[in-house]
């Protein structure tokens, strides 16, 4: 294929990113869009700096440098980097590319002025913007000049900002190319920024435009404090009009240089309304084009608008699809689960299939539209209500988009349709009896087992066939009335209990101790077996070095050599009969595709180690035994209390009773979603055998590749025996943008992201607000932890996290409070807490980021506070 060095704008559309970039590209692209006016110029494409980098060797090797460091060493990347743009910026413009720039260059108006723009081909992508990242050159002009800074741009792909921004984002320097930009330069009254959604809150109805005298590099680099203008269907919302003391200006020579503004401008508005108004209507026009917000740069000359760039804007969080045109409000599933990273389509599908409500998928995670119970007074209280008790936050988020007004509009009574985080329907009082859960938990057992005996013979389609019947099992499992009469009976009891000991024995959270050990919980018992399993490394100091040298590497060869150890044969069978009861559960476990712990065992290494070093033999049984001398104590505190009050017997009594029904069901809170999670590996071990035929056949390099497919996808790839490559690496490459992203509780389908507030004045000056959600209060080190696989928690820690999924639990039993940014009174961080008695506050929003790793906090999980302490 001949190599192409020059292209006019006006050969180019958004297809040829890899040749022109993505500045490129879409100003190509921009270039084609009726009523849309972009500067004449051309593009100088990567075939050029494919051939100017062959001409400088000694890159490649500074290339494999640069790929072994850390986006954090700043040292090593400044002096690598400029090694390698010094090396660009010597190169000669060989003499045939040089001419045909020169050819272009004469198009354009032999010595017109021109901006010099680099335009890399990762850039303005719909994933990561790159934004700033490369160089520009303004008010170039003169054949030699242009060619000089196109060199400078070349090399721009290497500064330490666009290093770093590749190392942190996961992109390859090699993969990287750049092509250069030059258009004729526009000399502007005013210019600036045109953002089509609101930046700040996501709204897409509201469009802000910033405006400054002269040159939009004043805006860009700071140098000015712009105009503001919201605008919201087509009209002006709000302004702000900034004293502009300064603008950058063109020289006639070429170059730019800062002036004053006149005295009596600096206080006039760059635009007027009306040119504001009809900037935001071609910004629509150019957003409808791309299909997404754009962040858009502009230049006002001679009262006519020219577009020097567009590029989506990255950062705001996508919203639901939908097909219609109504509003709608979505509560957030990762916020109810524990679980607020990204999920990949095969795992977002699973959920969405096995889920009792529909569910939305935006940005890589799942939302609940609760629209039709937010318009209805009767269904909103219960909505409202629920929330209050799982998270406040969520609450008052939805109560902020009521308060709009015109949002959400009143409707008939929508009905008992289930509501997100509440029980649902059937949930009638169920007599106090053990046996009622031992029958839950065996009718559970007895379809897994069923599951994993006919699941064994399908493959091909029959396999998702079969798949689709399961799943259908498994939430007739889950919908059984006598399965959500059981969960309700444990929560509303907890609720009755801490409700009427405040109201007549001035106690908060009491139910917080007389829960203390409840018998059935699978979850507080997980971490609490894995103590009996250091109990069986503990004794053979043999075995406890090997474990130390164990990596997690996904590989389990390692219990297999702990065969050859002295204990090493007790130790094996410890750790595989734990991963019998426990092996299922991972960070993460509503996302199918993340490693289970049998599948890598040395996950549970680095905690096993810890169990032994902190904990003496029995240390389970004694925490246990703890727990249920203490809950009984309180008990018989509680109870006598009472009967010394008026109308006490009768008081007692009624508590007595709560007390029987919440240690009887509480437990058994845990257990659906054990059962689930206990599907997902059966479910998932049937999937991936399906991946390792598709790789086997050449359908696909990687049996992963899979996670990248939602299941309806998945089971046509295996029918057809074909996949498309395309769609499985934007896949990819959208998950990987996905974890920049921070998901909101609540979602608008206007794009707004509504995030709630604690209303309270009753707290110390400088304190955290949270949900109390286990009693006590406890004071101790903070220990910051974004991955379980990375704690290094000692005795007496704080725990201080984002989310604790299930299975964090073993890290509880070491450590003697939590603090979560996320969570509610009935999520299973809480539940844990409570049973472990930790004092807990979750919901402390940014606590992972106004905590310090290693500061000394104090922790109120009766009055939901966490004080920062000198």
């Amino acid at each position: 294929m001949t190599e192409q060095y020059v292209l006019d704008l006006r050969e180019v559309d958004g297809t040829r990113a890899a040749v022109v970039g993505g500045k490129g590209a879409h100003l190509g692209e921009l270039s084609r869009i009726e009523g849309v006016r972009v500067p004449d110029g051309f593009c100088v494409t990567t075939d050029a700096f494919r051939r100017i980098m062959a001409q400088a060797p000694s890159v490649d090797g500074r290339l494999d440098e640069l790929s072994r460091l850390g986006p954090d060493d700043r040292e090593g990347i400044r002096a690598l980097s400029a090694e390698i743009r010094r090396s660009i910026e010597q190169i000669a413009v060989p003499g045939d590319l040089a001419a045909e720039i020169t050819r272009a260059l004469d198009r354009l108006g032999g010595r017109a002025a021109c901006a010099v723009r680099s335009s890399a081909t990762a850039e303005d992508s719909p994933t990561a913007s790159f934004a700033g990242q490369q160089d520009t050159y303004l008010n170039v002009v003169g054949t030699e000049a242009v060619l000089r800074h196109i060199g400078r741009c070349w090399a721009s792909l290497f500064t330490e900002r666009a290093v770093t921004y590749r190392l942190r984002n996961g992109f390859d320097h090699r993969a990287a190319r750049m092509a250069v930009v030059v258009q004729r330069m526009v000399l502007p009254y005013a210019a600036g920024v045109l953002f089509t959604a609101d930046p700040v809150t996501g709204d897409r109805r509201t469009a802000t435009v910033e405006a400054g005298f002269g040159l939009g590099e004043a805006l860009v680099s700071g140098l000015l404090n712009p105009d503001v203008f919201a605008v919201r269907d087509g009209g002006i919302t709000a302004r702000t009009v900034a004293v502009k003391q300064r603008a950058v200006q063109a020289l006639p020579g070429g170059g730019t240089r800062e002036v004053a503004v006149d005295p009596e401008r600096r206080e006039q508005p760059a635009l007027t309304d009306e040119q504001a108004v009809r900037l935001v209507a071609l910004g629509r026009r150019i957003e409808a084009h791309f299909g997404r917000p754009q962040d858009i740069e502009w230049c006002l000359a001679d009262d006519g608008f020219e577009i020097v760039q567009s590029r989506p804007i990255t950062t705001l969080f996508p919203v639901p699809e939908t097909g219609d045109a109504e509003n709608h409000v979505y509560v957030s599933v990762g916020h109810q689960q524990m679980m607020t990273d990204p999920m990949r389509p095969l795992g977002i599908s699973m959920w969405q299939l096995t889920a009792m409500v529909p569910m939305h998928e935006a940005g890589g995670r799942l939302f609940v539209d609760v629209t039709r119970h937010l318009a209805s007074p009767a269904s909103r209280a219960a909505l409202l209500e629920a929330m209050e008790r799982s998270d406040p936050l969520i609450r008052d988020a939805l109560v902020t988009v009521l308060e709009r007004g015109d949002f959400v509009p009143s409707s008939p009574d929508a009905g008992p349709g289930r509501l997100l985080g509440a029980p649902g329907p059937g949930a009638a009082p169920v007599e106090t009896d053990p046996v009622v859960v031992t029958g839950l938990i065996e009718r559970s057992r007895a379809s897994l087992a069923a599951l994993e005996r006919d699941i064994r013979t399908k493959t091909g389609p029959a396999l998702f066939d079969f798949l689709l019947e399961a799943v259908e099992e498994h939430k007739r499992v889950l919908t059984d009335p006598l399965n959500l009469q059981v969960i309700t009976a444990g929560m509303e009891a907890t609720w009755w209990l801490n409700d009427r000991l405040r109201e007549w024995l001035g106690e908060k959270n009491a139910a917080d101790t007389l829960t203390l050990s409840a018998p059935g919980n699978v979850t507080s018992e997980m971490g609490l077996a894995l103590l009996d399993v250091a109990d069986a490394v503990r004794p053979h100091p043999e075995v406890v070095a090997f474990l130390r040298d164990v990596k997690d590497s996904g590989d389990a060869g390692f219990l297999d050599e702990l065969v050859g150890l002295p204990g090493g044969a007790e130790a094996r069978g410890a750790i595989e009969g734990y991963l019998d009861r426990y092996g299922m559960r991972c960070v993460g476990e509503i996302d199918i595709t993340r490693p289970r712990w049998r599948e890598r065992p040395a996950t549970l290494v680095p905690l096993i180690l810890d169990n032994v070093g902190k904990f003496g033999p029995g240390a389970a049984a004694r925490r246990f035994e703890q727990g249920l001398r203490k809950a009984r104590e309180k008990e018989r505190e509680v109870l006598s209390r009472l009967r010394a009050l008026p109308d006490g017997e009768r008081k007692a009594a009624e508590t007595k009773r709560m007390i029987d029904r919440v240690r009887t069901f509480i437990g058994y809170r845990e257990y659906p979603k054990y059962d689930i999670v206990s599907r997902f590996l059966v479910y998932k071990r049937a999937l991936l055998e399906e991946a390792e035929r598709l790789v086997r056949a050449g359908v696909l390099p990687e049996r992963e590749d899979v996670f990248h497919l939602t299941f309806q996808e998945l089971r046509e790839v295996v029918r057809s025996n074909r996949a498309d490559d395309g769609l499985i690496r934007r896949r990819k490459d959208a998950f990987r943008s996905y974890h920049a992203l921070t998901p909101p509780r609540v979602l608008t389908s206007d794009g707004g992201a509504v995030a709630g507030a604690y209303r309270r004045d009753d707290l110390p000056a400088g304190a955290l607000a949270g949900l109390p959600v286990s009693a006590g209060t406890v004071e101790g080190r903070a220990r910051v932890v974004l991955d379980m696989a990375e704690a290094c928690l000692e005795a007496g820690d704080i725990l201080v996290t984002a989310c604790t999924d299930p299975s964090w639990s073993p890290l509880f039993v070491g450590i003697t409070g939590l603090v979560t940014e996320v969570g509610g009174l009935m999520t299973h961080g809480a539940v844990i807490a409570r049973e472990y008695g930790l004092p807990a506050v979750v919901g402390v929003e940014r606590a992972t980021r106004l905590i310090r790793d290693g500061q000394r906090v104090r922790v109120h999980g009766t009055d939901g506070y966490v004080e920062l302490l000198p």
